[in-house]
């Protein structure tokens, strides 16, 4: 068979076989395409051809040209492909088919500068019901590092505060205390006794324990919050693009920082296994060779 029959049966097999969308179809054919138009540019033959080593040298080049995620998706394709090749006797073997596909490089977390944290926090208007429950709320997020979701699960019953700290019923029922510094605990003893009655009386609602209410009176959501934060985001003209989450990863990082050690941080966020809260130390190492290249005399130079 020439290329194009060949092309052409693997076009038949994703459409009657595998049940591909069209798009999916046509990324699939453009991937091969892709393989061809190296191996016309390199001289090395016939797509039939292909053997292990023209496959390593194949990926090789394409991690000078292309993302992880691209290059996933194109030896996944060949790899579909000369499978099929295979299963239909056009060839003996998969090239593809030992080929490790490349890890995705994870962004690092999203997270706020110290100064430009406090600046969001202290411009929060609390001096209504509502915006003394978004102060107590967004105090509390970066107080503690916890999850969005963990928040609106809180109770009135979590909080201690001769001891000041909070019961958290995290991920896959593990409960843990965290700490809550002295200004967080204010903010939520001032919300519980002036602005939550207010939200409590308009709900008909006999389940009052959870600490967060909306302006109706029932518990706040996730995407409450979330509609919270970009609403004050907007009330401030704020430039900040941040999420929920991003004070959870403020909050350790600048817990790091400052010194705290990696265990005392993962205790408080919850995480079952250390490497989960070592991509921080990554963020705060940046941190540091940032302030070092701005600030060491002979770097400044350079």
């Amino acid at each position: 068979m020439n290329e194009q029959d060949l092309i052409a049966m693997f076009s038949t097999y994703l459409q009657s076989e595998r049940h591909y969308a069209k798009n999916t179809i046509t990324a699939y054919l453009d991937d091969i395409e892709t393989l061809r138009s190296f191996l016309v540019k390199e001289d090395l033959g016939h797509l039939s051809a292909v053997t292990d080593r023209i496959a390593r040298f194949y990926v090789s080049y394409l991690h000078d040209q292309y993302t992880s995620k691209s290059i996933r998706r194109k030896i996944s394709s060949l790899k579909s492909f000369y499978h099929m090749l295979v299963m239909r006797q056009a060839m003996e073997k998969n090239p593809f088919a030992n080929v490790q596909l490349p890890k995705d490089k994870k962004p690092l977390p999203k997270i706020i500068y110290e100064d430009d944290m406090a600046d969001f926090l202290n411009r929060i208007d609390s001096s209504h019901d509502l915006g003394l429950r978004n102060a107590a709320i967004f105090e509390l997020l970066y107080a503690s590092g916890l999850r969005v979701g963990e928040i609106t699960s809180i109770a009135i019953r979590d909080i201690d505060f001769l001891n000041q700290t909070v019961l958290v019923h995290g991920k896959g029922s593990k409960d843990r205390y965290v700490p809550i510094h002295t200004r967080g605990i204010e903010l939520i003893r001032d919300y519980i006794s002036t602005a939550r009655p207010t939200l409590v009386a308009r709900s008909r609602a006999e389940d009052h324990h959870h600490l967060f209410l909306n302006y109706k009176g029932f518990p706040l959501t996730d995407r409450g919050v979330r509609d919270i934060l970009d609403r004050e985001l907007k009330r401030q003209s704020s430039l900040l693009q941040m999420s929920p989450h991003a004070f959870r990863h403020s909050f350790a990082t600048h817990l790091l920082d400052r010194g705290v050690d990696l265990r005392s941080v993962q205790e408080m966020l919850g995480h079952k296994s250390l490497s989960t809260t070592q991509i921080y130390t990554k963020l705060s190492k940046e941190k540091l060779k940032d302030v070092y290249m701005k600030t060491h005399p002979r770097a400044k130079r350079t």
